[in-house]
């Protein structure tokens, strides 16, 4: 058992939140006991979440997307008044870490789904170099865009949404989890043969069709459940805590 400001300070120095821009704080989120004994890992801070960790006997929930978020409205009704209430009733804290989670060189979600795939990053592109450049740890090119998305169905157990298919072998694969559809331009720039992300939004279709890149949408909780159980794990070895990482799965 140790003391919650030991954690966060491991977690900042680990993931070194100030070092990004972006959409919610980084950190602790909710306050809960002062002593840290067991985490629970998981991708958003939902209500199922949230029970499950209480039925762990969690103290402590981990996570990527936090319950607080830029231009939100900031009343406490509803689903948001039933979230901390459990929080606040079982005096859990929240930790939610978002780009900084993602952008980790070796337990972030990026890097996590590419070891998951088999693929080595080479470079970074995109805002705040958020996206990763690179190909097959085993040096082979894909047939085409259709195994590459079959290989990633089969890893990531979900189904994928494939434009832009062609014929022409895969070497060069981009890659950003999440809703990073704005990255395609940047991925195409950078020279990628296939983009690999959560969401597909309508202009990115069209752009896979005219620029002769495959674009791959996988899933957004499919492609960003990798990172908060890697950097939980991660410090809870360091601390001496106990981790558990619930997965509650989500379609989209």
């Amino acid at each position: 058992m140790i003391h919650r400001t030991e954690l966060l300070g491991t977690l900042d120095a680990l993931l070194q939140p100030e070092r990004f821009r972006d959409y919610g704080p980084n950190g602790l989120q909710v306050e809960g006991g002062a002593q840290v004994r067991k985490i629970v890992s998981g991708v958003t801070a939902s209500r199922a979440l949230i029970e499950a960790a209480i039925a762990a006997q969690a103290d402590t929930i981990l996570v990527h997307h936090g319950l607080f978020w830029r231009g939100q409205n900031g009343c406490v009704t509803g689903w948001m008044k039933q979230r901390l209430a459990l929080l606040l009733a079982h005096d859990i804290n929240l930790l939610a870490y978002h780009l900084p989670l993602d952008a980790n060189p070796e337990l972030g979600n990026n890097a996590q789904l590419g070891l998951k795939l088999g693929l080595v990053g080479t470079a970074r592109f995109g805002e705040q170099d958020l996206g990763w450049l690179g190909a097959p740890v085993d040096g082979q090119s894909f047939a085409s865009a259709q195994a590459l998305a079959d290989h990633v169905s089969s890893v990531l157990n979900r189904p994928v949404a494939l434009v832009g298919q062609g014929s022409k072998a895969i070497q060069n694969i981009a890659w950003c989890s999440g809703g990073a559809q704005s990255y395609f331009e940047a991925a195409i720039a950078a020279g990628a043969d296939a983009f690999i992300t959560g969401e597909l939004s309508e202009p990115q279709a069209h752009l896979a069709r005219e620029c002769g890149v495959a674009y791959l949408a996988c899933g957004h909780h499919a492609t960003e459940r990798y990172g908060a159980p890697a950097v939980a794990a991660h410090v809870a070895g360091l601390l001496g805590l106990a981790h558990e990482f619930i997965d509650i799965d989500n379609p989209a």
